[in-house]
């Protein structure tokens, strides 16, 4: 038996002693720990009901928890652990993790029935949320509605951007919000305008995975085609899709292929817009995947802002498994917690396994050992998008279509000071000035174009006379900046770039996910500096790149770029300490 069943207490131990001097007396034992409630048993067993007892999924029990009673009681707790097998310790330490868990100990008050979610990312800063943020806080009843400011939703085209409950407003005004309250509108809806597996079928789709899987085609002229596509993976590393396969393929079976659709980088945007719109088309670019790696398994980890895309996507896989499309490799799906750190891969992997989302230690790559162990193909929804075109087309139309000698198309999510944000589908090699004035619509009236994020809050902050370069992988190198996952954020003369670079800091404080101390203490000092005025530049770049050599993962090599593009690009803007 383990010390939390029969071990005694520091008081216990001493009444212990005493006894042993005083014959004929035994010391009283109690165990220790959280006695198990058998009514929180039964209110657990009902909220998970159907669902198997395993490790992998104790993210998807804290979520039924979490929706069916409203917050993580620590009595339901308890009994989720009996019910998992799984120590009380690990269970919270998994829980407190995540943004989207209310843990609440005996004797606290649990959250109101409503939570109201102001994003307040760089977008919506620049769109009035903490106006709005403070203007809700002030007409609502704070016993039974909460307002939190949170980090990036993904409705940055529609800034400022609100959820009640799961319903999102965007972009959303106090008057907006409050009727939404008053008509108890606080469940998102399954997207209406989406291209159903019917309506999909009936314009070709599938009929590419069903000559695949009928030896119709070879998984090696397949990743031929990728190659001579110029694909890369569009979640933002840009690694050769054709190689990725390659590598994957020639690892030990079994191998899992998995679908990264956790944006949460602000400004990122373009996984929403196309599974709103038309999710067999990734859906399909995932079960060709997983044919042409010889993959037994597919699972799609998707963000859990997206909660009509996420009943969108559990209809839709339903129907394709009644079908039978996906019996080569059944697809799983799973649910995110609120942590932007699982868009890194390997903290992705860990999150589907039931953990919290701490980046691994590389090498191993996912490629060799991935997801429980097997070498994993993992993709982001972008990419997979692509699939079935540049297979029915041929990789020459892919590839014809970039400027400047980049290949492809790329969804741009533009935000900001443009008068026609969203999901931009332009050439891979088009410069911003190009973006704003073909597909944006220009300026919006009266603002002038000061600076632009390339790579939403990571990618750097460039100024205005770079907006002539080409947006691709590895050009923008030599400005310190990156496009990653090609989300742009447009800012103008009307805008403090401090402020800013001061929110995007504090995002990454926030979502760092505390594992390694130079990301962990490297994003608190850095805000800390700005919010005192002290943009001393041989201190804040000393910070920088003690960040970027010794942080494990991209959040903390990558989190100071809006500090350093500051320093670099705009040295009228950070003035020295007024110290």
């Amino acid at each position: 038996m383990s010390q939390g069943e029969t071990g005694r207490s520091n008081g216990d131990d001493a009444g212990a002693v005493r006894s042993r001097k005083r014959p004929g007396l035994r010391p009283k034992l109690r165990p220790k720990g959280r006695a198990l409630d058998h009514d929180a048993l039964a209110r657990v067993r009902g909220l998970l009901a159907g669902m198997p007892r395993r490790r992998d999924l104790l993210i998807e029990a804290l979520h039924r928890l979490q929706d069916g009673i409203g917050h993580l009681a620590a009595p339901d707790l308890r009994a989720l652990g009996e019910e998992f097998s799984i120590p009380q310790a690990e269970i919270f330490e998994v829980a407190s993790f995540y943004h989207h868990f209310d843990i609440v100990k005996e004797g606290e008050t649990p959250p109101p029935a409503l939570t109201i979610r102001v994003c307040d990312s760089v977008a919506c800063m620049i769109a009035g949320a903490e106006a709005l943020a403070t203007a809700l806080e002030a007409s609502v009843d704070p016993q039974t509605i909460r307002i939190q400011r949170v980090p990036c939703i993904g409705r940055c085209a529609e800034a400022p951007a609100v959820h009640v409950g799961t319903r999102a407003i965007a972009p959303a005004t106090t008057e907006s919000v409050r009727a939404a309250i008053a008509a108890d509108d606080i469940c998102e809806p399954v997207p209406v305008h989406a291209i159903d597996l019917a309506a999909y079928r009936a314009a070709g789709g599938y009929a590419l995975l069903e000559a695949c899987l009928a030896g119709e085609k070879t998984p090696e002229a397949i990743i031929a085609m990728l190659s001579d596509a110029g694909l890369r993976g569009l979640g933002g590393a840009g690694f050769p899709a054709g190689r990725k396969w390659e590598f994957v393929r020639a690892a030990p079976a079994p191998r899992i292929v998995t679908v990264n659709a956790d944006e949460g980088e602000p400004g990122t945007f373009k996984d929403r817009y196309h599974l709103e719109r038309d999710p067999h088309r990734m859906i399909e670019g995932a079960l060709i995947a997983a044919w042409a790696v010889g993959a037994e398994r597919i699972v799609i980890y998707l963000r859990d802002e997206y909660a009509g895309v996420r009943a969108l996507l559990e209809r839709e896989i339903a129907s394709l498994r009644e079908a039978g499309l996906d019996s080569h490799a059944p697809i799983d799906l799973r649910r995110g917690a609120g942590a932007y750190i699982c868009g890194e891969e390997s903290a992705m992997l860990e999150s589907i396994e039931g953990k919290r989302g701490l980046p691994r230690h590389r090498p191993p790559y996912i490629a060799t050992k991935g997801l429980f162990g097997h070498p994993t193909l993992n993709h982001n929804v972008e990419t997979l998008f692509w699939l079935r075109d540049i297979i029915e087309e041929g990789p020459a139309w892919f590839a014809g279509h970039g400027r400047r000698g980049a290949k492809g198309f790329r969804s741009f999510s533009v935000s900001g000071r443009v008068r026609d944000p969203g999901v931009k589908q332009a050439p891979a090699g088009i410069t911003v000035n190009e973006l704003i004035a073909e597909y944006c619509g220009g300026m919006q009236e009266g603002h002038a174009l000061a600076a632009w994020l390339p790579g939403g809050a990571s990618g750097g902050i460039l100024p205005a006379s770079l907006a002539d370069e080409p947006l691709d992988f590895g050009l923008l190198d030599r400005h310190g900046a990156f496009v990653g996952s090609h989300a742009i954020v447009v800012f103008s003369d009307h805008d403090d770039l401090r402020n800013v670079a001061l929110n995007l800091m504090r995002f990454f404080r926030h979502e760092s996910c505390g594992q390694c101390t130079p990301c962990r203490a490297g994003t608190q000092k850095i805000v800390q500096l700005l919010e005192d005025g002290r943009w001393e530049a041989p201190l804040l770049d000393d910070l920088a790149l003690v960040m970027r050599d010794a942080s494990i993962c991209g959040l903390g090599q990558a989190a100071a770029n809006p500090v350093t593009s500051i320093l670099r690009h705009f040295p009228e803007r950070a003035p020295q300490s007024t110290r």
